[in-house]
């Protein structure tokens, strides 16, 4: 059994994915590039899982299975995994439309003001009032 798995997380991890980003790339779809694209963003954030807790994760004795099973998971077009993942999770935590907002102003042509988060923090609590400011900051800052 070891050696099954030693021999098949590379393929199903690495080599087909690899290939077939290759392929998404030279097609004109981009629905199999956002596909391969949300794969590679969710493999590195494993990655970074795994490096990061490497000390836990050495006393878990089915860990390597279970992310073998995973990855088949989000690599299978069948099951469509990687685009379950982050749509559900990954998308709510990073792109959040109102700290885009509030941390990113285009600056006008002709203007003098500063494009600062001061400036952006002034002008959102202009377009939704200070209570909805509040709730933003609390939102990000777990403040207590």
């Amino acid at each position: 059994m070891r050696c099954f798995y030693f021999s098949s997380r590379p393929i199903v991890s690495l080599a087909y994915p690899l290939y077939a980003s290759v392929r998404a790339i030279e097609t004109k779809s981009p629905i199999d590039d956002q596909q391969w694209l949300t794969y590679w963003v969710l493999y590195s954030f494993i990655t970074l899982f795994e490096l990061t807790f490497a000390a836990v994760i050495e006393w878990l004795p089915f860990w390597s299975y279970g992310k073998l099973f995973f990855n088949c998971w989000l690599v299978l077009p069948y099951f469509n995994g990687a685009a379950h993942v982050y749509e559900h999770f990954v998308r709510p935590m990073i792109v959040n439309q109102q700290v885009v907002n509030i941390w990113y102003l285009p600056k006008k042509e002709g203007s003098d003001k500063p494009d600062d988060v001061i400036s952006a923090a002034q002008k959102y609590i202009e377009q939704n009032g200070s209570k909805a400011f509040e709730t933003l900051v609390n939102k990000i800052w777990i403040i207590e």
